[in-house]
């Protein structure tokens, strides 16, 4: 009897603090569509890391799940070695216009897999992270995984994103 009433008071105080915890986790999905809005080079890339030689911006548009309608954008150093990308330093905006602060990097691939449509000339499948942000995302957290590529229909980069969020509650 003792030994029920221990494991009792343990599962109720575990409850407890789980119930107490000041965030909740929800899965995230996000597709958007990027305009490469600039490419700068020379001078313009002075700020970015040794062997990168070009800094993008690239605005978009899509929806994510609890967010609706986002737009934003992302600026980062690119052209490195072997295709890499340095973090971003970019955002999402939620369709009430708070504000989600997230950075990526990675590598850009030449081709394709034979997962991806044929019209498909480079792609990423980076990790992603969130770093805080503005209204409901002050404070969150987590991230997951891009699927990103370019096109030869279009002069767009398309993204599909996965993984989760966690928001003050």
């Amino acid at each position: 009897m003792n030994t029920i009433r221990v494991f009792v008071a343990i599962l109720f105080a575990g409850l407890f603090m789980f119930s107490c915890s000041d965030k909740t986790s929800q899965p995230f999905e996000a597709t958007f569509t990027g305009e490469y809005a600039n490419v700068y080079t020379g001078d313009e890339v002075k700020d970015c890391p040794d062997g990168f030689g070009c800094r993008v911006v690239v605005n978009f548009e899509g929806t994510a799940t609890e967010l609706g309608n986002i737009s934003g954008t992302f600026n980062f150093c690119a052209c490195g070695p072997e295709g890499e990308y340095s973090p971003t330093d970019s955002y999402l905006v939620a369709e009430n216009g708070d504000t989600l602060f997230f950075s990526c990097n990675g590598k850009v691939i030449e081709g394709r897999t034979a997962d991806h449509p044929e019209f498909v000339t480079s792609y990423w499948r980076d990790p992603f992270v969130f770093k805080g942000g503005t209204g409901r995302f002050e404070g969150a957290t987590g991230g997951g995984t891009t699927d990103d590529y370019n096109s030869s229909l279009d002069p767009n980069s398309h993204h599909h994103w996965t993984g989760t969020i966690s928001l003050k509650k």
